[in-house]
């Protein structure tokens, strides 16, 4: 997966004061259903894509950061806007060559194609899932 042919993945918050871009390959995009990443979007689910650190560039603002540590004791670094609250994204301590960026914060969130649900576990009754899409109880051995 890469970025749309010839253009690069640009996002940013509902205000306008953040700003970011990456025209590097993405890695992976996927649904992640655990509590913290609900808590941290406010929904279902966050819909991740995944990109390399070294491809990523803050255009303007400066986020607000907001630590957790995960369920496998690495620390999940969340960037938000301070202004607005818009989630952006975020820094697993598991994997520092990467970003993931929240699918919401696009300028084209159509680009977002999900390849897999993990945590599952955690869905709620009413978040109604792909059932074309492969699902992980907790996160994947990769």
């Amino acid at each position: 997966m890469t970025a749309p042919a010839g253009k690069e993945l640009a996002g940013g918050c509902a205000c306008g004061s953040i700003r970011y871009q990456s025209g590097g390959k993405v890695f992976y995009m996927g649904n992640c259903h655990c509590r913290d990443c609900q808590r941290a979007t406010g929904s279902a689910y966050f819909p991740a894509l995944v990109i390399a650190e070294d491809d990523f560039v803050l255009l303007q603002g400066a986020p607000k950061w907001h630590e957790v540590t995960a369920d496998k004791g690495h620390a999940m670094h969340r960037a938000f806007c301070p202004d607005c609250g818009s989630p952006l994204f975020l820094k697993n301590g598991a994997s520092p060559k990467t970003r993931a960026l929240y699918a919401g914060s696009l300028d084209d969130p159509g680009v977002y194609a999900p390849s897999r649900n993990i945590y599952v576990g955690s869905a709620h009754a009413w978040d109604v899932m792909d059932p074309d899409l492969p699902s992980d109880e907790k996160m994947p051995d990769w």
